[in-house]
């Protein structure tokens, strides 16, 4: 009995980290490739113009750099959990 208990509550825990584990992971894509690149490559290149005209999205780019690191982070504490609970 108490032993079906348990098995179901690890169960519930496994799926819900699992989805939450997935959502940060596409939350750690999407924000990464939100951000501006550092360098100035080719890329810069043809953008430079614009971002003189339009002027940088620097307030934009901190945003995205804290989310990406809530992200990351919390991704990193799922796939513990997770590895902690399946073992």
């Amino acid at each position: 009995m108490v032993s079906d208990l348990r098995w179901e509550v690890s169960t519930v825990l496994s799926i819900i980290l699992t989805v939450l584990h997935v959502l940060f992971a596409l939350g750690v894509i999407v924000t990464v490739l939100l951000q501006s690149g550092r360098s100035a490559g080719l890329s810069g290149a043809i953008a430079g113009g614009a971002e003189q005209l339009f002027g940088k999205r620097k307030g934009l780019d901190e945003f995205l750099g804290k989310l990406s690191s809530f992200f990351a982070i919390a991704f990193m504490g799922t796939a513990i959990f997770l590895t902690v609970l399946k073992g």
